[in-house]
């Protein structure tokens, strides 16, 4: 008989279409003193791997200048038959480049507006979500938002090194 870790470890597929269905991810940098240091973020997947941005001045950015090593977590479900998620351990390559930093915060962007769309939605049936959340008048406001903060922050790509997931909706033979 198959261990429960077995049976609720998810395939590739399935972990490339949760975080790439998912928004926010749980951040764990390293702070000076060895304790965790742990933010929710948003983020957008580049080439297989999770991408966010963050201010340079921040703790993670100090934390990741200092010591590379994060893990990431992405996790969805309130109960226990419903809990879905992925971790990653990996490495933080940071991105300073202006130009670059720019493009990966449209990419952020995107997510943030489509998360944005998403709730303007649910608070107002009346009123349609951007069917486009890169186009109108959120676009434009998203994009100029990019364009200040892109100033003073830097991006970040993390390399995976280690991968765990679980689905326990594979508990109940549903799935």
């Amino acid at each position: 008989m198959a261990k429960q870790r077995d049976r609720v470890k998810m395939t590739a597929d399935e972990v490339a279409e949760m975080l790439g269905g998912c928004r926010k991810v749980q951040l764990a940098t390293i702070n000076p003193d060895g304790a965790p240091h742990l933010v929710t973020m948003y983020y957008a997947m580049v080439d297989g791997k999770i991408a966010f941005w963050t201010y340079r001045t921040s703790q993670k950015a100090l934390n990741l200048a200092r010591d590379p090593r994060i893990t990431c977590l992405v996790e969805t479900g309130e109960a226990y038959f419903d809990l879905r998620g992925v971790q990653i351990q990996g490495v933080a390559e940071t991105i300073t480049d202006p130009g670059e930093v720019y493009k990966l915060g449209l990419r952020i962007g995107e997510v943030v507006a489509g998360a944005t769309a998403s709730v303007q939605a649910a608070d107002s049936s009346d009123r349609p979500a951007a069917e486009d959340p890169a186009s109108g008048e959120l676009g434009s406001s998203i994009n100029e938002y990019v364009a200040n903060a892109a100033r003073k922050r830097y991006a970040y790509l993390v390399e995976p090194r280690r991968i765990a997931s679980w689905d326990h909706t594979k508990l109940l033979g549903t799935s």
